[in-house]
């Protein structure tokens, strides 16, 4: 199985960090968000790769094609004009990079890859972590005989929250779940029909194409409780590093 990431976006809301690469490559822990969104995946054995490139692509498909370089030690002689490699290391994955377009939507983007997929697929942006078990989502997906399956979360609220009673505060949580309401977590298991409701550059694939399934009943939906962050904003950023920081961050999956 193949998952498919998100990763042409322009990040304007980090701006602080996205004028100088795309929002994927943003680092948590000194290695790129879309790096731990990978190894997620490759938690549950998945390991090939299609990444939809826009903004600064080119970063993205430098990042690989230079994978030792980051991942290992080298020594460099430069009057023999070689590299050497210690402790050679690198992911199982294959990866396919295609450049998607500067300015295409979402869905767009998913329709531009449509010759790289050829089963049931994984799909997610290239900006968010979770400690979702994707196997069984997958399993779930397969299950409901369905188009597409979305996952669903309940964010935490951005402020504290106070219980208040006869003029003082009962309770205090700094940072309660919000409204209540379930919104898309962005992570997806679909089958290839359903590149075929994206009509062309223009769609955002939460849009037209997600309502049409919904209309016709073939999109079901996997509720997750657990941990979620999407980083959208300096903050989130800043939020996720302390959670790397702590040495146990939720979305590790990984040994």
């Amino acid at each position: 199985m193949k998952a498919v990431i998100l990763a042409g976006g322009l990040g304007t809301r980090i701006s602080e960090e996205s004028h100088l690469r795309p929002k994927p490559m943003i680092e948590i822990g000194g290695k790129p968000i879309l790096w731990h969104i990978m190894k997620i995946y490759g938690a549950h054995n998945i390991t090939e790769f299609v990444i939809c490139c826009g903004y600064r692509g080119y970063q993205i498909k430098e990042y690989f094609a230079n994978y030792f370089l980051h991942m290992s030690d080298v020594t460099i002689d430069m009057s023999q004009n070689s590299m050497e490699v210690h402790q050679r290391y690198a992911e199982p994955w294959k990866v396919t990079l295609v450049d998607t377009g500067a300015d295409t939507q979402t869905g767009g983007r998913l329709r531009r890859v449509r010759d790289h997929l050829d089963g049931t697929f994984c799909l997610t942006y290239g900006d968010g972590v979770t400690d979702l078990n994707i196997t069984n989502v997958v399993d779930f997906h397969r299950s409901q005989k369905v188009e597409a399956t979305i996952t669903a979360v309940q964010p935490m609220g951005r402020f504290g929250s106070l219980e208040i009673g006869n003029n003082r505060v009962t309770h205090f949580l700094e940072k309660p779940r919000g409204d209540g309401r379930w919104v898309s977590g962005g992570f997806f298991v679909c089958e290839p029909s359903m590149i075929d409701r994206i009509s062309g550059d223009a769609d955002n694939l939460e849009g037209a194409p997600m309502e049409g399934l919904a209309a016709d009943g073939q999109l079901a939906v996997w509720k997750h409780d657990g941990f979620w962050h999407s980083m959208d904003t300096l903050r989130d950023k800043e939020n996720l590093e302390r959670l790397w920081a702590s040495k146990q961050p939720p979305w590790k999956l990984w040994k």
